[in-house]
């Protein structure tokens, strides 16, 4: 039997899904990848193979009752029912905020389950459901490994200067400082930029992961240097639903004028805000392109989205001193030329020139001339899970047995550590925005 790793990405009403082999000498091998919607409600389930092929597909109507927990049974269902049998040896997971302590991939304990849970005030929108897989599979199989991988690993190595804010030091001994986030995905782009050109694995570069959430960073020979996003995952560019850098003050605001409260204020920073509130239409940039000639709200939130990136493009090419080539990558990266267009138009000051023809046709580079390059990478963040999971499994070895299923039925002294609690009262409250 194959065996094989489940690297599992999970939100509020939704889970992603990827299958390794994790035999190949070349590394981790992906055999499918799936999709759940609609979980408590009525779900619907997409698998392709490694070809993009739909290999299942699937609808359940049980009210409330197909969650998560049922998504992962019929997971680990099909895979047993496959032709030549898979053996599955271990589940890794995305895991938005290691905080300070966690800056490298690791294995799941009790311990480990409890500091991640202790972070979810920092990444409200993201962590409660990424924390909900490992729970899962702990009751239904607590003898599998689960490896929790981390998007702010990446950042972690960052110099002191960059993660500071200007508060005083009792706060910054408290956890108050910039861990920048979408780890995984910069961590990917950088180990595959020599494929591309050898010369970018040795420069500056700053990427731009722009999707429904939306940073960039600054890498020096491949390793992180500056990024947008800080604290938490709200700061830097405006996003599909989030607001992105807001002056505190605006917050003051709201809940002293607008007689806001602190949840009620957190959800229209978190969900209604970036390009939604703007354009008050939609936090889908397809959607708003396609209205934007007769719909100048939409046109005022596509303009605010590049002209921010525009902004922290400039800082960011400050923090490196120059810059030698920016990758766009992500959902709107790699498929909108008109956001790729609009940016590069606007960074023409720093020497880039657009190719209007390699944008429009799809190629990897889509500038032209002497000057500093732009190029298209498609992100692969499931891979670079698959890649930790092997790993810590390789520093874990030992003869545990296979799992099999079987049905189950003091934190204060750091920001990492308080609010905990009330979190896990309203957090279900929110919905998530990758």
């Amino acid at each position: 039997m194959t065996p094989v790793l489940l690297v599992l990405n999970a939100g509020s009403s939704s889970l992603k899904f990827q299958v390794f082999a994790s035999d190949d000498a070349a590394g981790p091998c992906r055999l499918f990848r799936g999709l759940f919607e609609g979980l408590g409600g009525s779900a619907h389930l997409i698998i392709r193979d490694g070809t993009g092929s739909v290999v299942a597909e699937a609808r359940f109507d049980r009210g409330g009752a197909f969650g998560h927990e049922e998504a992962l049974l019929h997971v680990s269902a099909w895979l047993g029912e496959q032709s030549g049998g898979f053996r599955l040896i271990a589940a890794g997971h995305r895991i938005v905020h290691g905080g300070t302590t966690y800056s490298e991939p690791v294995r799941v304990d009790t311990q480990v389950l409890e500091a991640l849970e202790r972070l979810v005030p920092l990444a409200p929108l993201h962590q409660p459901h990424n924390l909900e897989p490992i729970r899962i599979l702990q009751r239904r199989l607590p003898d599998l490994p689960q490896i929790a991988c981390f998007d702010t690993a990446f950042h972690a190595g960052q110099p002191e200067i960059a993660r500071l804010f200007a508060v005083p030091h009792a706060m910054i001994e408290r956890g108050v400082r910039r861990y920048g986030f979408h780890g995984l995905s910069y961590a990917y782009i950088a180990s595959v930029l020599a494929e591309y050109d050898p010369a970018l694995a040795a420069g500056r570069v700053i990427v731009a992961h722009l999707g429904s959430g939306a940073s960039l960073c600054a890498l020096n020979r491949g390793a992180s240097v500056a990024t947008t996003m800080g604290f938490s995952a709200l700061d830097g560019l405006p996003m599909g639903t989030r607001c992105g850098s807001l002056d505190a003050g605006v917050v003051f605001y709201m809940l002293r004028e607008m007689k806001l409260g602190p949840d009620e204020a957190e959800r229209m920073l978190y969900t209604q805000s970036g390009l939604l509130g703007v354009s008050g239409i939609s936090n889908d940039m397809r959607t708003l392109r396609s209205v934007a000639v007769t719909d100048p709200d939409a046109r005022r939130a596509i303009d605010l989205f590049v002209y921010r990136i525009g902004r922290e493009l400039g800082s960011l090419v400050a923090a490196l001193g120059g810059i030698d080539a920016l990758i766009f990558t992500a959902g709107i990266g790699e498929n909108d030329a008109a956001t790729r267009a609009e940016v590069l138009r606007g960074a023409a000051w720093a020497g880039f020139t657009l190719d209007e023809a390699a944008n429009a046709s799809g190629s990897p580079r889509v500038t032209r001339g002497s000057g500093p390059s732009a190029w298209v990478i498609p992100t692969d963040e499931e891979l670079m899970i698959a890649r930790g999971t092997r790993a810590v499994l390789a520093q874990h070895e030992s003869s545990r047995p296979r799992p099999t299923l079987r049905a189950t039925g003091d934190r204060h002294g750091s920001v990492e550590n308080e609010a905990a609690d009330r979190s896990r009262t309203r957090r279900r409250n929110l919905h998530v925005g990758r």
